[in-house]
């Protein structure tokens, strides 16, 4: 398989006020608001009957009653939970407002539509300031508050389910473990409550307690093995990555994405030897390599040998390039092979030149400079304003938002094409079928999910749940006849009947 595979990205957003109102509260404030925006008279709900989030890929099922409660994401808690017209779903977990994109198939549209939330997130809160004008919101794109909470930026691949969850797990945990080095979004404080001084390289890396697990939000493992595949589970899989950082670099994001695609590709084929890499004490070496800022240390192997982050990296990245010539370059894979070794020699000649394309970077220079001026330590609150600040995306004066405006974090979309993905679903995908129903049935749409529409079709007759598990079908090739064709949704009903193939 090619770079190209069904994927997509889920953003926890941090969220305060003004009057330090409760998040629980606030983040209800800004999905209630989007909703009344995009649905005034309807409620439509997620549909959570087929999803089952206890199920671990290592072939068993965690009892509810060993459970902890955040990992019953399958039960209504009457939340504000909407499914966007591109296809994305918009919804209170626990205490932040989530973003997840709809599905996609390149690392280049994760990040269109990742921006499309943002712009949602900042939709939502304008919207909610005309309603709570005392008490404005703010909305940051990170993943720490450094007091010791964490929420999560997650990945996720659908992945071959002849593979052997084994080899995901000898396949990627090198990988996991240093690819922060470019993909990292920096941060102040070192340890979960930034009880130690210092800059480090990601924010999750002290979060990071397991090698192998299905919790998300506490011993928060490396390799996550929640088995809910959202497709027929029967032919693949999907991968939940948990141990990204949010970025607010589109480099970054096309980068972590491609990258572990390829290297997804690698294992499915049995392409290369992961035990070249295999890392002693990996769940210790993340932290070590995301505090090692100078990218100087070096790490012991299963092998005996010793590898530094940067090497483990160029070992992927040559396999890789072996592997797109075996079975055919296409434009997205160039892409980001380019970009992987741009980064990696960067990284080893002089990281700051990477300033406008790597967020712990572009953070650490500002620190840097800072510090540097006004003669302020790291740990000065005005220093650490700065790491908050620069993940700001609710006010003009975000640090990102200004790098991005002036190209000193170099964008690779436009404004027109993230504007359009805020109501447009991807084509490719069935998110687009997904976002289309919704944008002209939304009066008949009684719930939805990743992998079902139900329609109401008459009050006299039962609702039609219409089954999406094949994420490649319900694109915009498959369905636009028969949807554009379709002037209610029995017409459309009878038409899917008709044309199985569609969906």
């Amino acid at each position: 398989m090619s770079i190209k595979r069904v994927m997509g990205i889920e953003n926890e957003y941090g969220i305060t006020s003004a009057k330090n109102t409760d998040p629980v509260t606030l983040s209800n404030r800004i999905v209630l608001a989007y909703a009344k925006h995009k649905y005034p008279n309807i409620n439509i709900r997620w549909d959570y009957d087929v999803e089952n989030p206890l199920r671990d890929a290592r072939g068993f099922d965690l009892s509810r009653s060993d459970a902890d409660f955040s990992l019953l994401t399958d039960e209504d808690q009457s939340i504000p939970n909407i499914v966007l017209p591109n296809g994305a779903r918009f919804y209170v977990d626990h205490a932040h407002p989530e973003y997840s994109s709809p599905e996609v198939l390149t690392p280049t549209e994760v990040v269109k539509w990742d921006l499309a939330g943002e712009r949602v997130m900042q939709i939502a809160v304008s919207l909610d300031s005309q309603i709570y004008p005392q008490d404005p919101i703010r909305i940051f794109k990170n993943n720490v508050d450094n007091k010791g909470a964490s929420y999560g930026t997650h990945e996720n691949y659908m992945t071959q389910r002849v593979t052997e969850f084994k080899n995901l797990v000898s396949g990627l945990t090198p990988h996991f473990v240093t690819r922060q080095i470019y993909c990292g979004a920096g941060r102040i404080g070192i340890n979960q409550d930034s009880s130690k001084k210092g800059f480090q390289i990601s924010q999750r890396a002290d979060y990071i307690e397991a090698h192998v697990g299905l919790e998300t939000t506490l011993r928060r493992p490396i390799i996550n093995t929640r088995d809910e595949p959202h497709c027929d589970s029967k032919i693949n899989r999907r991968l939940h990555v948990i141990i990204g950082d949010a970025n607010m670099s589109d480099f970054a994001t096309i980068l972590k994405f491609g990258s572990t695609s390829l290297i997804l590709g690698m294992i499915e084929n049995d392409f290369a030897d992961f035990s070249e890499v295999e890392i002693e004490r990996p769940v210790e070496v993340i932290k070590e390599v995301s505090q090692d800022v100078d990218l100087e240390k070096i790490y012991s192997l299963t092998n005996g040998k010793k590898m530094s982050a940067l090497d483990i990296q160029w070992w992927y990245l040559e396999k890789a390039s072996q592997y797109v010539k075996s079975i055919g370059i296409d434009s997205e894979s160039k892409l980001v092979l380019e970009f992987w070794e741009e980064a990696l020699t960067g990284l080893g000649n002089d990281k700051h030149k990477l300033s406008d394309r790597i967020d712990w970077i572009a953070k650490q220079n500002l620190i840097t400079t800072y510090i540097d001026d006004k003669g302020f330590s790291i740990d000065d609150p005005i220093v650490e304003a700065i790491d908050i600040k620069y993940s700001e995306i609710t006010a003009a004066n975000g640090i990102a938002q200004i790098l991005r405006n002036n190209n000193r974090l170099k964008r690779y979309l436009t404004n027109e094409q993230i504007d359009d993905a805020i109501d447009e679903p991807p084509a490719s995908t069935r998110a687009w079928f997904r976002g289309k129903v919704l944008s002209k049935f939304p009066d008949s749409v009684s719930a939805a999910s990743w992998d079902s529409v139900t329609l109401d079709l008459d009050k006299t007759e039962p609702l039609l749940r219409i089954s999406t598990t094949d994420p490649l079908r319900g694109t915009k090739e498959l369905a636009e006849e028969i949807l554009e064709s379709s002037n209610n949704v029995q017409e459309l009903a009878n038409l899917i009947r008709k044309n199985p193939h569609v969906n």
